[in-house]
């Protein structure tokens, strides 16, 4: 799994899906978006301007595991996550149990999964309470997110800043204790 932030406008979506270009097999968009105005209308538009007749597109506001879980294999890219906590913060849910249901979702998915989210914590402290939530929610998830990551690329004026690369998931208990019971 590759995790991309940044902030607004940084590029993001577009190394996204450079890295879904380069992916032979399907492609899944999973889109956490809403119409909901007409600005909203113009970025989705121009998200689905950038992809080809390959994409496959599932929208999912609120029920982002379930959208994964039916994205069996080949290519999913996410985008993104800040807009699906913003979705789940305004119906109430309870984010940080949909985030460890997500991760549960990620570590168990046999797709190429990319995850487009913003990095909202690099500005001053918003003024109320609300935003503050919002910033603080985005926060936790982002670190779930780029724990269980294998490849974590940061995004800024287009360039790719890599924050984690190809990281080893740690030995599991029953086998670190069969190790260290050998001697060389």
């Amino acid at each position: 799994m590759t995790f991309i932030l940044g902030g607004a406008r940084s590029g993001k979506s577009r190394y996204a899906e450079a890295l879904a270009r380069k992916h032979k097999g399907p492609r899944i968009y999973i889109a956490t978006a809403q119409a909901i105005d007409a600005e909203m209308r113009e970025r989705i538009a121009m998200h689905r301007g950038r992809r080809d007749g390959a994409w496959v597109t599932r929208e999912a506001p609120l029920d982002l595991v379930g959208a994964l879980a039916e994205a069996k294999t080949g290519f999913v890219l996410i985008d993104c996550m800040t807009v699906w906590i913003g979705n789940l913060m305004h119906h109430g849910r309870d984010v940080r149990s949909e985030v460890a249901a997500l991760c549960e979702a990620l570590k168990k998915s046999k797709a190429r999964v990319v995850i487009v989210s913003n990095e909202v914590g690099m500005s001053i402290v918003p003024e109320n309470a609300m935003a503050r939530a919002f910033r603080d929610e985005q926060g936790f998830a982002n670190q779930r997110i780029a724990e269980i990551a294998g490849e974590a690329v940061f995004i800024a004026a287009g360039l790719p800043i890599t924050l984690k690369k190809g990281s080893r998931r740690p030995v599991p208990k029953h086998r670190a204790r069969k190790a260290r019971g050998r001697k060389a």
